[in-house]
């Protein structure tokens, strides 16, 4: 992604072959995104474009709005070079459906989520329901909306198989969802290009792009919501999709064969023995995003909370030594309430997994809590609304003008 221009001369902006210009402009706007403000000088390094070039595509993506300049920050040896920013302003609406909750945000380039607003439900959201919570919560986010520069789409995080060339939902168990549209209404509804995709997968994306991952080319990712467990795959740098793209359901990994029944009809899968219902239960509460269930968990632990914990540390450890064992990552990265189990007892996992894998993998395996925490799928989710974007800037910008 920000390796070299691939032996192909840049072509100046305003002239030349309109295709290579749309590359150009895409190649930096890319790198700001996901690297967030840039010199001139560094932009020139990362591209291999010349700086005249540089100079040109950083006006033209700062005359479309997409990006801004400003001086050198003081005290940089050399001489002064332009510091390039994207412009975070510049953003996508992001919704997550959950068995107790959807959540809805706004997040803008460069990663930056301006809002998150969860709000609970008493049973699964149906697709019509997960619609009409969305359109009440932006309408509640007027303020922040009419704040930006401009909106470019909505990105949707399911958590289940999400063929995200239409938007469709083949199957979200724990929503009761099966044959779904979903992203057709929601654009309907929002009047604005929908992309929706399975929010494990998306959060393996955003942990590789600008959290816990960004320094590994293969990584396992692993979310734990009150849906269950998703996967994804990080393959030398690419994500593991599968021959129908929904590579990553790594929450049906046996771990107990005499375990408790599973939705998918087995026995001990990984996502019925480490569950953030049985977490819940011994806190005494209902439910709890992420940021509530830390706080629940960092103060004194009863013996009861400890024993389930343990429980739950060890179950997590068969996993994951399976996936060092059939991945061979360079980093296992754990998310939403797995994040938390880790974070109780790090070592216990640690030295359980560098104990089992086999060859020594284990004791090589980076085992790392997300960054991006409770932010995490909305950040990921933002990916699949900004993707057109980053591929053609000024084609983006004119398509979301027209609308």
């Amino acid at each position: 992604m920000d390796g070299s221009n691939g032996g192909t001369p840049p072509v100046p902006a305003g002239g030349g072959s309109d295709s290579l210009r749309t590359a150009n402009l895409s190649r930096v706007l890319t790198l700001l995104h996901r690297r967030g403000p840039l010199s001139r000088a560094e932009l020139t390094r990362l591209t291999g474009f010349n700086r005249s070039t540089v100079g040109a595509l950083a006006a033209e993506l700062a005359a479309m709005g997409l990006a801004y300049e400003t001086d050198s920050p003081a005290g940089r040896v050399g001489r002064p070079s332009p510091l390039v920013h994207p412009n975070s302003l510049v953003s996508a609406v992001v919704v997550h459906p959950d068995v107790d909750a959807v959540t809805v945000g706004l997040v803008g380039l460069g990663g930056r989520v301006h809002r998150r607003v969860r709000h609970d439900t008493a049973t699964a959201p149906s697709v019509a329901e997960t619609v009409t919570i969305t359109r009440a919560v932006l309408a509640g986010m007027s303020t922040d909306l009419a704040a930006m520069d401009r909106v470019v789409g909505v990105g949707v995080a399911v958590p289940g198989l999400t063929r995200t060339s239409d938007g469709l939902v083949l199957l979200a168990p724990h929503l009761g969802w099966q044959q779904e549209p979903l992203a057709a209404p929601l654009a309907e509804a929002l009047d604005l290009p929908v992309a929706a995709g399975n929010d494990a997968t998306l959060g393996s994306l955003a942990e590789s792009l600008f959290g816990a991952a960004a320094d590994a080319g293969n990584t396992v990712y692993l979310n734990g919501s009150a849906s269950g467990i998703g996967g994804g795959i990080m393959a030398a740098g690419s994500p593991l999709r599968g021959a129908d793209g929904y590579a990553g359901e790594l929450g049906h990994t046996l771990v107990r064969t005499d375990g408790a029944r599973c939705h998918c009809g087995r026995r001990g899968c990984l996502e019925t023995e480490v569950s953030l219902a049985r977490l819940l239960e011994v806190l005494g509460l209902q439910r709890a995003d992420q940021d509530a269930l830390d706080a629940a968990v960092a103060g004194p632990r009863t013996p009861a909370l400890q024993t389930e914990v343990e429980r739950q540390l060890d179950y997590l450890a068969v996993a994951l030594t399976n996936f060092v064992n059939i991945f061979n990552p360079e980093t296992v990265v754990l998310g939403g309430f797995l994040g938390t189990l880790f974070s109780c007892a790090p070592e216990r996992l640690a030295d359980a997994v560098a104990a089992e894998a086999i060859a020594g993998l284990g004791k090589r395996v980076s085992l790392r809590r997300a960054e991006l925490r409770s932010e995490l799928l909305l950040v990921g989710a933002a990916e699949l609304a900004f993707a057109p974007l980053l591929a053609a800037p000024s084609h983006g910008i004119a398509a979301t003008e027209a609308s």
